[in-house]
């Protein structure tokens, strides 16, 4: 090779460059590749003796070795390099070393020697990353089979050049699969730990790894003190990978988990946790005690929607016994409110489309579940066939607009299900496979669609419904003459109906100008709409679809409490209408001299919707409901509210009676209200935060493994405490009052939770609520969290209630927590991958 610089003719033995240069340097000196270097300060030359000096972030690339250093000399003589950084003018060492070669990490030193001729090399003070690990090295030596050697090292897990804590390493070779070590021992906090191991091996198999998780520490007001979430962590492959938990109580509770999670990049990832727990209850040696067992099911799993274009699968599902979310406590995982819900859902569904897009097939398999009933509801399974809307008497090969005929759409859609409403310790007998319900539903809208007097939307159509069964009941009465189910007919049956329906709708709008001060104009959008469907009466006898009960004049459809029910009785031919309302202000921004405006809404969808059906005997006006929302402070505060009115009277007893409230005098009766409202402060700063994440995942430095933890963290923002958000509070307020005859029922709730960094180390957090109408605290918690950098500690106090406890957790954080500045809410929460 030869080494050759690109430098202007000079006499002296030294020559001064102030500007940047690339240059690329020759000579005569037997090297296999070029050297070529760079300097951004300046660079000297040292003719007698063949040196080049480099100063100011200056680079040396040589075949797959890169250099970058505030400091090199280059000694093209011996062949040698040495590289460090300098001080600047407040005796700080700027500018260390970085080294590279190939496809490792780069080592960050304190000063290095290089052989260009022999590919050897030490290092002083070096730093580097192994496999999602650290080792600081007092010396390390690197040999032509791309192995380390180091003197006085730390293997750590924290990424700073003096670690807070690690694993001292006398001596030790950092080699292509593995770390090998001689004697070694723990430290933490320069505070050696007496336990030392006479050598040891740590793999780079550039996956995950398996250990020991250690538990979190507390008490509990019904079960004692705990060691929770003690077990093993199972680094199966780079798809796979699980723990199993235990949780021990002084008073003889435990729980076990198995937690595994899988992913195959662009394709799918999901998670199984699986958990078991048995708590004791009552008094010790009193008829009371007794032990409860639980059990809860948890898989989620999700498709890539590129991984196979028209098909997907995924999954969500949460199923267990009522109790277990009770008896497990607040204190278990970051969201307590997982303790106080009172349902459970489940979801699994596969969906494809096929027919160029004309058709859209789904099917799911669900379960919702009633906590405080112990009622469970199962879907399995139920599908849904669905076929784009055609114009049947239109052209492909049309020219110019559509005729009337031709704007004709038909559409198709079938619904089938097979259910089974239970308790949930009747799931599992033999005799509840009898009580499924099944049935399918076909759907066939017939509509045509055109402007009326250019401003009037006008639709027209006919549907069509058709309902298959293979169940209907003989209906009977009991000695209380109320119709009760006799029998359960097996067989199919089928049921229809039709009827006409039509709509017409418009907008207007209306201005009002100002011509002083910041507001310049309101403008009010009104979209009225009117509707008429017909219906005839399918309980006739001509239908077949009604049957006498015995020995009286009622009529019942066996068809009653089927999957999809049957056609309505009596005859009905009414009209539909709602009125829809938005207004908005148009102002002068106040910081802006060049007459900048803006929109303002004030109010939002206020709507007000109802019905009159003229074949009704009585009540032939419905109840009208209204609805609508607004917000303050440039949206940060909203407001949704609705509620019921009803134009009938009622008489001394309660009891509704056919004459509208107007005929005495008096407005529609308010018979249910509710708003709610809540508001977020500080969310520009989070939103700014998930940005900063957002970026982050393009970041070419992260391994895989990292790009896996902060694909987590997105999808689970809750789940993670940000010590860079100084302070967060957010706040819901709901209220409903309902009337059901001379009765009245209100609930008045407002929950609050927040956070805020006391330090930059130091984090406060809180979640509660009030119940104005009980005049109690709900749930309260508190927790305080500490960034110790390359560890987490956290404490979690419940002070008062059902789930009063407390508990302590430190535990190491991984690489990319300790990067962001984010820690864990909990040790071992239920986080979906």
């Amino acid at each position: 090779m030869k080494l050759h610089a690109q430098q202007p003719e000079v006499q002296s033995d030294t020559t001064a460059v102030s500007d940047t240069l690339s240059t690329a340097a020759a000579s005569s000196n037997g090297l296999a590749s070029e050297v070529t270097y760079t300097a951004e300060d300046s660079i000297k030359f040292s003719v007698d003796r063949n040196i080049v000096f480099l100063y100011g972030k200056a680079r040396v690339s040589y075949e797959d070795l890169e250099l970058s250093a505030d400091y090199i000399r280059l000694d093209q003589k011996n062949k040698r390099l040495f590289a460090s950084g300098l001080r600047d003018r407040n005796s700080r060492y700027r500018g260390r070393p970085i080294f590279k070669q190939g496809e490792e990490s780069p080592i960050s030193t304190d000063s290095l020697v290089f052989n260009f001729e022999t590919k050897k090399g030490k290092s002083y003070g070096s730093f580097t990353e192994v496999e999602g690990g650290y080792i600081s090295a007092a010396q390390s030596k690197k040999n032509p089979y791309n192995e380390i050697s180091f003197k006085d090292g730390i293997y750590s897990t924290c990424n700073l050049p003096h670690p807070h804590f690690g694993i001292h390493i006398s001596k030790g070779i950092v080699t292509e699969k593995q770390v090998i070590s001689g004697p070694a021992y723990l430290v933490i906090e320069d505070i050696p730990i007496p336990a030392i191991l006479p050598f040891g091996f740590f793999p780079k198999t550039n996956k995950r790894s398996s250990g020991f998780r250690f538990p979190t520490f507390g008490e509990d007001a019904t079960q004692g003190f705990f060691m929770r979430g003690l077990g093993w962590y199972f680094g199966i492959n780079d798809y796979w990978d699980a723990e199993v938990l235990g949780t021990l109580y002084s008073q003889g509770s435990y729980e076990t988990n198995l937690l595994a999670r899988y992913r195959k990049n662009y394709k799918y990832n999901g998670q199984l946790n699986f958990a078991y727990r048995s708590t004791k209850t009552g008094v010790e040696g009193t008829p009371s005690a007794g032990t409860a067992k639980d059990f809860n099911l948890v898989w989620s799993h999700t498709q890539n929607q590129s991984a196979n274009p028209g098909t997907n699968f995924s999954a969500n599902v949460n199923v267990g016994t009522s109790s277990y979310s009770r008896r497990r406590g607040a204190t278990d995982a970051y969201d307590y409110n997982m303790a106080t819900r009172n349902t459970l859902a489940s979801s699994i569904s596969y969906g494809k489309t096929f027919g160029n897009g004309l058709f859209n097939f789904s099917s799911s398999m669900s379960h919702r579940q009633d906590i405080s009933t112990q009622e469970v509801y199962l879907e399995l399974p139920s599908f849904s066939l669905n076929m784009s809307t055609l114009n049947p008497f239109d052209s492909k090969d049309r020219v110019g607009e559509q005729k009337w005929y031709q704007r004709i759409s038909v559409g198709y859609s079938a619904t089938g299900t097979n259910t089974l409403t239970e308790k949930e310790y009747n799931i599992f007998r033999k005799e509840t496979l009898g009580n499924f319900r099944n049935g399918i539903q076909h759907n066939i809208p017939v509509s045509l669609n055109f402007n009326v007097l250019k401003y009037l939307q006008f639709s027209t159509g006919v549907n069509y419904s058709e309902r298959w069964t293979l169940q209907t009941y003989e209906y009977g009465l009991n000695e209380n003459q109320q119709l009760v189910v006799k029998d359960t007919i097996e067989g199919f049956r089928r049921n229809y109906e039709y009827g006409l329906n039509s709509s017409m709708s418009t907008k207007f709008y209306g201005m009002m100008n100002f011509r002083k001060g910041r507001l310049l104009a309101l403008r009010h959008v009104v979209t009225p709409s009117v509707s008429f469907n017909y219906r005839p009466d399918f309980s006739s006898d001509r239908f077949g679809f009604y049957e006498d009960v015995p020995g009286t004049n009622q009529r019942y459809s066996p068809f009653q409490g089927t999957v999809y029910g049957g056609p309505g009785a009596g005859r009905a031919a009414g009209i539909g209408f709602s009125i829809d309302n938005n207004i908005e202000a148009k102002v002068r921004t106040k910081s802006d001299t060049s007459n900048a405006t803006e929109k303002i809404p004030i109010i939002q969808g206020l709507s007000f919707a109802g019905n009159y059906n003229f074949l009704a005997p009585e009540f032939k006006l419905s109840t009208i409901s209204f609805s609508g929302r607004t917000a303050f402070f440039k949206q940060k505060l909203g407001i949704n509210f609705y509620g019921v009115l009803d134009p009938y009277v009622l008489d001394s007893v309660g009891r509704r009676v056919n004459t509208y409230t107007f005929r005495e005098g008096r407005l529609p009766r308010l018979t249910s209200l509710g708003f709610s409202t809540g508001f977020s402060l500080n969310s520009s700063m989070l939103q700014r935060r998930q940005e900063a994440l957002a970026n982050q995942q393009n970041n070419p430095n992260l391994s895989q493994q990292q790009q896996q933890d902060l694909q987590m963290i997105m999808r689970n923002p809750n789940a993670f405490v940000d010590f860079s958000v100084p302070w967060n509070l957010s706040a819901s307020y709901s209220f409903n009052y309902s009337k059901n005859d001379l009765s009245s029922y209100i609930t008045n709730t407002l929950n609050f939770n927040g956070d805020l960094s006391v330090t930059p180390k130091w984090k406060v957090a809180f979640n509660s609520g009030y119940d104005f109408s009980r005049n109690e605290f709900s749930t309260t918690q508190f927790s305080i969290f500490r960034d110790l950098h390359c560890w987490d500690m956290s404490f979690t106090w419940v002070p008062f209630g059902l789930y009063k406890s407390y508990s302590f957790d430190i535990r190491v954080r991984a690489s990319i927590l300790q990067d962001l500045k984010l820690s864990r809410r909990s040790p071992w929460s239920q986080i979906n991958l």
